[in-house]
């Protein structure tokens, strides 16, 4: 059977087919210069780094009949570039850092209704052009690696309430941070970043404790007149700061300290105006009178992640065993759409002896609406408004459930079947749950 989607980009098979050529190298002409080269400058202290993900998916049941049955596709593009000064120049514990990006596609979430978490996780944020600023930035480690500091470009999500286990998973109510995270625009998200800085204190082997200033642009942190490119650096838009603290000990459990583990407890509080989803200006349910929505200014967010190891396989290298994952996300009821958001997950890694690297891994999330919207979209008034014809919308949670199977082809190519089901998409009660099918493939270049 086959089956022709118009917007479906070509770019995933392109690239899997290049650098299963490019890493093969059977009889590149020039690849083993081109590798040598690139050690040559690692060793001098200059990496690169160049990496294509892609996820496409397909629906498999039949949203509601205004609503099409179809395929999405997206992808990015991200290169980035280390420098360690220290080896390249002798200035002591200096590295800089900056990571570029390009985009494609759209998710299969909104074909259903959903535009409350993208099912493709690498969907939005570059702007639609060629090449996208992500972040550049300088750091600086002292007293023996204790103490490190970076100033510049900065991502909030990147350095707080992250978790790199997590972009294993295609759905954004996983991957990178849990989505709720992301609800306040104070907070810039992977691929946005604002002008921060970061302070990080290694308080036992351990222990972790790290904190920062980010100026935010909640206002326009993802418009396109102010981050398109990325490159546009002027203050014009910046109306406030966010202050994060952030708590993170990662012990050694079982005899031999052979099972690591990963958790953190973190707050932010931030200065910037929030518009109001729920009230006008006056107090009044938002969208019966006309007035403009109320600004609240400051918000702030609280979350607790952790990840332990509780079995391993031995002698299938240090990754391999079972992990769980846990998070919880709580964000201020009346500045976010989200109150809440919960996860609870399971990674196997090397299950069988054959394939070391592969990996079986299931997630669920729970997200609750904040109450104080709930109630608004309620209102008889609203109900009984006349609009588009389209449904009433009424968002009160949602649950998110994915599991895949990831396969390790070469040292650097992975593709993952991917199997994910929503239910009530987009918060509602009156949207068809939905199941989806997909595969993500994570390619390295460099």
């Amino acid at each position: 059977m086959t089956c022709r989607v118009r917007g479906i980009s070509l770019t995933a098979p392109l690239f899997l087919l290049v650098a299963i050529v490019i890493l093969q190298r059977p009889a590149l002409a020039g690849a083993d210069r081109l590798q040598a080269g690139l050690s040559a400058l690692s060793e001098r202290g200059i990496v690169l780094h160049v990496q294509n993900t892609n996820e496409m998916q397909g629906m498999l049941s039949d949203p509601n009949p205004s609503l099409k049955k179809g395929v999405g596709n997206v992808g990015i593009v991200t290169y980035g570039n280390d420098i360690d000064w220290e080896r390249l120049a002798g200035f002591s514990g200096v590295s800089t850092h900056i990571i570029l990006a390009s985009g494609y596609g759209a998710p299969t979430s909104r074909k259903f209704g959903d535009h409350l978490t993208p099912s493709q996780a690498t969907y939005g944020g570059v702007g639609n052009v060629v090449i996208h600023l992500v972040s550049a930035y300088i750091e600086r480690s002292m007293f023996y690696d204790r103490v490190n500091a970076a100033v510049g470009r900065m991502t909030f999500l990147s350095d707080f309430s992250a978790n790199p286990l997590y972009c294993n998973f295609m759905n954004a109510a996983f991957c990178g941070n849990p989505r709720a995270a992301s609800d306040n625009t104070a907070h810039a998200a992977f691929p946005t970043a604002t002008w921060g800085a970061r302070f990080r204190v290694q308080i036992s082997q351990a222990l972790q404790l790290q904190s920062g200033v980010y100026l935010t642009q909640a206002g326009s942190q993802y418009a396109l007149s102010q981050m398109r490119s990325g490159f546009k650096f002027n203050g014009a838009t910046i109306d406030g700061q966010a202050i994060p603290l952030e708590l993170a000990w990662e012990p050694h459990a079982g005899k031999g300290g052979v099972l690591p583990g990963h958790y953190k407890v973190g707050f932010v509080y931030d200065t910037a105006p929030h518009t109001s989803l729920f009230e006008d200006h006056d107090g009044e349910v938002l969208g019966l009178t006309g007035a403009p929505a109320r600004v609240v200014n400051g918000s702030w967010s609280t979350w607790v992640m952790a990840d332990q190891q509780l079995i391993r396989f031995a002698g299938r290298g240090p990754d391999a065993g079972l992990t769980i994952l846990a998070s919880a996300y709580w964000n201020n009821p009346r500045t976010a759409l989200r109150a809440a958001q919960y996860s609870f997950g399971v990674m196997v890694r090397g299950l069988m002896k054959q394939r070391p690297n592969d990996m079986f891994a299931f997630n669920l999330a729970y997200t609750r609406i904040a109450h104080h919207i709930t109630r608004a979209q309620k209102h008889p008034l609203i109900q009984q408004k006349p609009g588009t014809g389209s449904m009433p919308i009424v968002q009160e949670d949602a649950f998110i459930l994915e599991a895949l199977y990831q396969i390790r082809l070469l040292q650097n190519i992975t593709i993952a079947p991917d199997l994910q089901y929503y239910i009530h998409p987009n918060a509602q009660r009156n949207l068809r749950n939905q199941w989806m099918l997909g595969v993500k493939t994570q390619i390295k270049f460099i």
